[in-house]
């Protein structure tokens, strides 16, 4: 096993657009609906697995571009301490001061490490000014517990 960190920013109006964030239905509409709702199922199908936008369930970053992995590693604490250094990176920026605190965000690293460790998926986000939003994950790989039937994205 080992894990693949992500990371997105961006407007926090872009984030909200959850149709975009979530897997596509296993079952199309009826052939006969509404024509708005086939053009828009059609849509999520073919860009949720392509766009940038952090998924809905954590495990589906697995399915996006291997361009958007920022770091893989066998061992949890070494995906931990990158998520460290992001969080470290991004604080000034949160807008809640309150998520700057520095001993909140060291229980946030030591935390995801133990969940890596059993095998679990992590994933935080953050507003930061001008409203923007942060989104950070670390996803298990081969297999994700949660999803293990998704194939790993550097295959």
């Amino acid at each position: 096993m080992h894990h693949h960190g992500y990371l997105w920013t961006g407007p926090k109006q872009r984030f909200d657009d959850e149709a975009l964030r979530r897997p596509v239905h296993p079952d199309p509409p009826p052939a006969d609906g509404r024509p708005e709702l086939i053009q828009r199922y059609k849509e999520v199908k073919a860009e949720f697995p392509v766009v940038d936008l952090p998924p809905l369930e954590t495990a589906y970053w697995l399915i996006k571009p291997r361009k958007l992995v920022r770091g893989t590693w066998e061992e949890p604490k070494r995906a931990a301490e990158w998520l460290g250094e992001q969080l470290a990176e991004h604080a000034p920026r949160f807008a809640s001061e309150a998520d700057r605190d520095s001993t909140y965000l060291a229980i946030l690293v030591n935390s995801s490490a133990e969940r890596l460790d059993w095998g679990g998926d992590v994933s935080h986000g953050f507003y930061l000014e001008r409203p923007s939003y942060l989104s950070l994950a670390l996803v298990c790989c081969s297999p994700n517990r949660a999803v293990p039937e998704l194939e790993c994205p550097l295959r």
